[in-house]
């Protein structure tokens, strides 16, 4: 039998995170004013960044975060990502800065605190159907596969993780999962795979089969 106060976690959870996202979107502003002044002027406007990324259920939403990169520039070198990423953007990535405006993504109800991260779309059609569990809760800031290895862990094992977190969500463990990623950030570990500026692209698995959520989109 199910306990009663698991069942009342995921309703709860979304209040937690509205007053948790808001609450820190005040007490930050002003950090997040001088890193929006610094983004204008070591790499222009707009200094947001905006991506579609897959949310609960496989819906879309527009991911925000600070711009770490240059513009793509072929007359200037500026193709890949490692050649558009600043040493200034590598630093808003190594300490996190540069996630402070997903807290907006939260509040609008997109992102939760803690969950899998949102990944691109066109990975839905790549997932087994194990896989495709990661996206029964919202997406989160943080998350288990974040403190347990971030960029350097396996794609196979970063879902697994998601998927074991969704099967056990509660707020003690978010709670663990949000003091360790204290930790995890102020070490700045995990940040990149290696040879690769963040992580490289998942292809799927060799067991892909068709993911309930590429016909749902």
């Amino acid at each position: 039998m199910s306990r009663p106060d698991l069942l009342a976690y995921p309703t709860l959870k979304r209040a937690i995170d509205a007053v948790l996202a808001s609450v820190a979107l005040i007490v930050l502003a002003p950090p997040l004013a001088v890193v929006a002044l610094a983004v204008a002027i070591a790499l222009g406007r707009p200094v947001l960044f905006r991506q579609a990324r897959a949310g609960r259920h496989g819906t879309t939403f527009t991911l925000l975060k600070f711009r770490t990169m240059r513009d793509v520039d072929e007359s200037r070198g500026l193709v890949t990502d490692a050649q558009r990423l600043t040493r200034f953007g590598s630093f808003l990535r190594s300490t996190s800065l540069d996630e402070l405006p997903s807290l907006i993504n939260i509040v609008r109800g997109d992102m939760s605190v803690i969950g899998p991260r949102p990944l691109l779309c066109h990975y839905l059609d790549r997932y087994t159907a194990e896989q495709a569990r990661r996206h029964e809760v919202r997406p989160g800031l943080t998350g288990l596969a974040q403190v347990s290895g971030r960029n350097e862990l396996a794609w196979a094992e970063r879902f697994r993780l998601d998927v074991h977190y969704v099967d056990s969500v509660r707020a003690t463990t978010d709670v663990r999962i949000l003091l360790m990623t204290i930790v995890v950030v102020l070490r700045r570990s995990g940040i990149t795979a290696e040879g690769h500026v963040a992580s490289p692209e998942f292809a799927g698995s060799r067991e892909t089969v068709a993911s309930p959520l590429a016909v749902t989109r």
